[in-house]
């Protein structure tokens, strides 16, 4: 049987595919519990005495925070229900595609649910506005920085180091004899 696998594993693509999607089960179910306890929460602040009094922007980054959130936890559910359709139909590389992307989509709204959520929050807890911002745009921030940009660091330096040992290899067969 011909082996068609990732780089450093001997694997066939079918067992490449249930690998991949493993990982991501095991990668989405944390984010999943965050995003559902997090959406549990801004459920609540609704029925809260405090919320008929916020000024109207306040209420309006509230209703912008339980969208962001139940599109979050929509799209990090989504390929588990992706997945039950698609079942033993062979079409599990396809999946893994789609669900990468639910998967990014949910991590991103996640992130911006985060974000308007510490926004709404320390506006009301600290009554500065300016503070909120800063500190909301600082966490979008990291959240930017590592989830995304680190990342991408680590995947350059990888391809620079690839490339530096393939033009040594191809400088060291110039001088074979």
């Amino acid at each position: 049987m011909m082996k068609d696998s990732a780089p450093g594993r001997d694997e066939t693509p079918q067992e490449r595919a249930d690998r991949l999607w493993n990982e991501m089960l095991q990668e989405v179910r944390v984010c999943q519990t965050g995003a559902q306890i997090l959406f549990g929460f801004l459920i609540g602040v609704a029925f809260t005495p405090r919320f008929a009094v916020l000024p109207d922007f306040d209420k309006s980054l509230y209703v912008a925070t339980v969208v962001l959130g139940a599109i979050a936890t929509g799209a990090l559910i989504a390929p588990v229900a992706f997945h039950r359709f698609l079942a033993g139909h062979g079409r599990k590389p396809e999946l893994i595609q789609i669900a990468g992307r639910l998967i990014a989509t949910g991590l991103t709204t996640l992130a911006l649910t985060i974000a308007a959520a510490l926004l709404l929050l320390l506006r009301t807890a600290t009554g500065s506005p300016a503070a909120a911002w800063m500190l909301s745009a600082t966490v979008l921030l990291w959240f930017t920085s590592t989830w995304l940009v680190l990342p991408q660091v680590v995947l350059r330096r990888e391809a620079a180091g690839r490339m530096a040992t393939s033009e040594r290899d191809d400088a060291d067969g110039d001088r074979s004899p």
